[in-house]
């Protein structure tokens, strides 16, 4: 937003002067007339100089709409209105997201209901695992918790990905002994062979030299090469483990992984039946997997190993034109490749998932920590949620009680501010998935505790995202409105948006009272799901927001959200349909000022409210 800069940090050192004072008593000193502040804009650099009028209001006093009758479907879930402010304080609330696995272990209505109240946010199936029947009943059933049971669970599927892998033939785990020898091999045969494990991939055995290390899953079995016969590698254990089926394999020499490029595409061209290639099959295996969620209605599709934007776009382009709904992409981080044009990626998608088992075996253990961090500062500052995925609680697959070192990495993700934290094994097969999930819940919302202590949320400088005027402004208008919600020590941020825009960059802020974002899209408020603290309703939206502000706020006290004496910190992005050039605070801007909204205004303002 092109303020002038005298004008911010006019109010900057009103709000800073004693960050200790209850501003809300002091404001409610003067229930009769409203209290605003207005920032002109400063001129715009470039050919034309506009001057634009966008209003920072402080308003008191405010009566709530007394017409309003909630309908039992109120917009807000059911786990919302169990973690009501009025008994944990609003700050109490958990900001930090969380995605649980559906596996065996956690199919039934029962587990997922379960599952939905220990506070899963969003509900991942892994379509390289359990047949498409299968996803479909246990998606329709969280889709039934949803609709039946007042929750608000999204839906993200994982496609397969086109990433070779090793497969001994077996449903269970086969055990290598150290000294014993086995056979690598590309040759497709049927069943399985002692000793002998199939890849997926041509040239599997390319660039492969005698003496390398050949690593399976990042380290749970180690292979020394001993001879090329054909196709096959002839190996020796060197490590003893478990080969899982279909595991992952990477070469390393000298301590360095050994690039290797098998051509196979994050997504293939789509294919027919008539080709019986069982490589193109496979290749083309996540273009069904697609289709098949387009159809289900998911709301988050997670594209793996994506190596650089265009399988992003390609997606993202193949939605747009075939789903009627606005389906979320999201790019797994989980090979070097895809390190190398983290930027352009993380751009192109929609959110990122670091896939740390995966990423593990092409990069050295040590370097986990900094690419993680690294990841999580790049999403945060492109505007895009990120979710920290794999071995988070692995004992918990068998064990009751995490590890303390497991705790300790939970707790490192959440002090970095990643959006998201996921639960794979640990709820998709294991025994305790609950108790993982309680854990994850628990230890989150201990660490966002600890860092407001510490006032953590102001280390991010900044990156100006904003290329228009109109998007400049509500990139400054959700800093400010941040800015300010901290120092004035509000109860909660509402804003009002169609599209979520306006709620991601306050989430960027990572704000320490908890976001309300009140949209009137579907598609929106599962998306706003995994974003860092925003707690997303569904409610009609007009092109009055006056009416929608008081009605918003009745039905948040009426289910015992906020109560009389509160402050919250308004906050609107919404653009009328209708032909109108008033906003709450009267004219906001003419459409002659500002091209790309031609034919009508953004409301686009901030007001701090007591509830009355």
């Amino acid at each position: 937003m092109a303020i002038s800069q005298d004008s911010a940090i006019f109010c900057r050192q009103i709000i800073s002067k004693n960050p200790a004072v209850d501003f809300k008593n002091w404001f409610s000193r003067s229930p009769v007339s409203p209290i605003r502040f207005c920032f002109n804009a400063e001129k715009f650099k470039g050919s034309d100089k506009f001057k634009i009028g966008v209003m920072a209001g402080v308003e008191v006093g405010v009566k709530s709409a007394s017409s309003l009758s909630p309908s039992s479907n109120s917009g807000l879930d059911v786990v919302t209105e169990r973690e009501k402010p009025r008994e944990k304080g609003f700050l109490g609330l958990r900001k930090t997201k969380l995605v649980c696995t559906i596996g065996p272990a956690c199919c039934s209505a029962e587990d997922l209901e379960r599952l939905a109240l220990g506070g899963m946010n969003v509900a991942r199936f892994n379509m390289g695992h359990n047949t498409r029947e299968w996803h479909r009943e246990a998606i329709r059933k969280v889709r039934k918790l949803n609709e039946e049971k007042g929750f608000c669970v999204s839906v993200m599927i994982d496609t397969e990905g086109s990433q070779p892998e090793v497969d001994h033939g077996k449903p269970s785990p086969v055990k290598a002994e150290e000294g014993s020898i086995w056979y690598f091999t590309s040759e497709n045969f049927w069943g399985d062979r002692p000793f002998t494990v199939q890849a997926n991939c041509e040239g599997f055995s390319e660039g492969v030299r005698l003496g390398d290390e050949l690593v399976v899953d990042g380290g749970k079995a180690s292979f020394k090469v001993l001879d090329k016969i054909g196709e096959a590698l002839r190996c020796k254990c060197t490590d003893p483990g478990l080969l899982q089926p279909r595991a992952k394999v990477s070469f390393w020499r000298d301590g360095r992984l050994v690039e290797k490029n098998y051509e196979l595409p994050t997504l293939s061209v789509k294919v027919t039946f008539s080709d019986t290639s069982a490589r193109v099959l496979k290749a083309c295996m996540d273009w069904f997997d697609i289709d098949f969620g387009i159809f289900e209605g998911v709301d988050m599709i997670a594209l793996s190993f994506v190596n650089d934007a265009d399988a992003v776009n390609q997606l993202k382009n193949y939605l747009s034109s075939t789903s009627s709904k606005s389906i979320r992409v999201l790019a797994k981080i989980e090979s070097s490749k895809s390190l190398q044009k983290l930027e352009e990626i993380v751009e192109a998608s929609d959110g990122i998932m670091m896939a740390r088992g995966d990423i593990g075996v092409e990069i050295p253990l040590e370097q986990i920590p900094a690419v993680q961090e690294k990841i999580t500062q790049v999403c945060r500052q492109l505007n895009k949620p990120v979710i920290i995925a794999s071995e988070l609680l692995e004992s918990m697959i068998e064990y009751p009680t995490p590890t303390r070192a497991e705790v300790a990495d939970v707790s490192e993700a959440v002090r970095q501010f990643a959006d998201a934290l996921m639960l794979s094994g640990e709820s998709a097969i294991g025994s305790f998935g609950q108790k993982a999930l309680s854990v994850l819940h628990t230890t989150s919302s201990r660490m966002e505790l600890w860092s407001r202590e510490k006032n953590q949320h102001n280390g991010l400088h900044q990156r100006q995202l904003g290329l228009s005027l109109a998007e400049k402004i509500a990139e400054q208008i959700c800093n400010c409105a941040v800015e300010m919600a901290n120092n004035l020590r509000v109860q909660a941020i509402f804003v009002y948006t169609r599209k979520g825009h306006m709620a991601s960059l306050l989430s960027r802020n990572r704000p320490c009272p908890p976001i309300f974002a009140f949209t009137n899209d579907a598609s929106t408020r599962m998306a706003l799901n995994l974003q860092w603290g925003v707690m997303p309703f569904l409610v009609d939206l007009s092109d009055d927001a006056e009416a929608d502000i008081s009605t918003t706020i009745d039905l948040m006290k009426t289910k015992g959200m906020v109560k009389e004496g509160d402050a919250v910190l308004v906050v609107s992005d919404v653009i009328p349909s209708s032909q109108s050039n008033v906003s709450f605070f009267g004219k906001l801007s003419q459409s002659k000022v500002i091209p790309s909204y031609a034919t009508a205004d953004v409301i686009q303002s901030i007001q701090v409210k007591t509830i009355a």
